[in-house]
């Protein structure tokens, strides 16, 4: 059977870590194009001052628009190659994380430069396009990031709110790492770079990145609510630094190299209700997830260990906390498009119609209201 595994070349983290860019900048070259918000920038720009004297290199600006398009990647990659850089950095969140994804393409190196905790996609080698209206496009693959750069004092002085929809997308690694095991499906990992259109010999996932899935979920458990309170005042904690590890680097890793099942397809299924459009991706993968639970049937005791995460750090574990108070007739339309041929809820390890995922969605629901309307935890 062949087997597949991906990672970033490095992966450093730690409280003040963006003085240090400029050291990593400084092994490629003299110069970097700057992908990220001016928003972002300014959050950081005192760090980005100092590590650029530090070590003498130039942070090319580029007025990055905000949206992981093709028009807006064509339009950076004249900036790189006008101003010689020797390497890309994306700052910020996933669209300017995955705008210098394309930008480089593998040509050049690659620094990512995460100022939230919210998901695991900084060190994949996956990219989501977008038109320049904001409409989903394409995916994308490339090479691994050369480098992940985590600077937690900036992720501790984010929203709350961005650190615990991480936990979120990162609660859901596990499960679906077991799904994949059970089903003996392909996973991301063996994905050529370019176009998914590329014949590639399927691969599967390794026991690394199950035990890595596995140590992301026992982290969470253990540490997810002391990092939230970290958060909240804004400070560096040992929780909190390994919540950050969980969400970027264990639930990644786990992910790419272990496969996603249907807690990521039910979260594009709720994306058709407009009501779940506030919602971050994390918060709509928790539920998921929960969903998942229900359509394996899993042990109740599982569940409840779940629900009781999810309620204690403010997940979501009912369609009301996703803002869908009455879902009707659209609840077809969210199962079938959770049901599409590409989708990953056919890695489950039995075959899934769209009437299974309505079943678990409103019993997830049920379930889940239920459990916050008993529990003392505050949701």
């Amino acid at each position: 059977m062949r087997r597949a595994f991906i990672c970033p070349s490095k992966y450093v983290q730690g409280e003040n870590e963006l003085y240090n860019l400029g050291y990593f900048v400084r092994t490629y070259g003299k110069s970097a194009l700057l992908i990220a918000h001016p928003d972002d920038v300014n959050r950081v720009k005192t760090q980005l001052d100092a590590t650029a004297a530090k070590y003498n290199v130039k942070f090319i600006p580029c007025d990055f628009t905000g949206e992981c398009s093709r028009q807006e990647v064509e339009r950076l990659k004249a900036i790189a190659k006008e101003n010689k850089c020797n390497c890309i950095i994306g700052l910020g969140g996933g669209k300017a994380i995955d705008t210098a994804k394309c930008v480089n393409a593998g040509k050049s190196r690659l620094i990512i430069v995460p100022t939230i905790a919210a998901t695991d996609a900084p060190t994949s080698h996956s990219a989501v396009l977008y038109t320049p209206e904001g409409a989903f496009d394409d995916y994308a693959y490339f090479t691994s990031p050369d480098v992940v750069l985590i600077d937690t004092a900036v992720i501790a002085k984010a929203p709350t709110r961005f650190l615990v929809s991480g936990m979120g997308d990162a609660l859901s690694t596990y499960f679906e790492a077991r799904s994949n095991v059970q089903s003996y499906s392909a996973v991301n990992a063996g994905l050529p770079c370019g176009a998914r259109e590329k014949k590639c010999p399927p691969a599967y996932g390794t026991k690394t990145a199950f035990s890595l899935a596995t140590l992301c979920y026992e982290t969470l458990l253990a540490d997810g609510y002391k990092a939230k309170l970290a958060c909240d005042s804004n400070q560096v904690t040992e929780a909190l630094e390994n919540i950050v590890e969980a969400n970027i680097l264990l639930s990644g890793l786990g992910f790419e190299s272990g496969g996603l099942a249907a807690a990521h397809a039910i979260h594009d299924g709720l994306t058709v209700l407009e009501e779940t459009h506030h919602c971050y991706h994390g918060e709509k993968v928790a539920f998921g997830t929960l969903c998942q639970l229900l359509l394996e049937n899993a042990p109740q005791e599982e569940i409840d260990e779940l629900l009781d995460f999810c309620c204690t750090v403010g997940l979501p574990v009912c369609l009301a906390d996703l803002g869908v108070e009455e879902i009707g007739d659209r609840l077809q339309e969210v199962a079938e498009k959770a049901c599409i041929p590409e989708e990953s809820v056919h890695n489950m390890p039995f075959p899934v119609t769209p009437d299974m995922v309505a079943a678990a969605i409103m019993a997830a629901d049920k379930m889940g209201s239920e459990f916050k309307a008993n529990c003392c935890c505050e949701c």
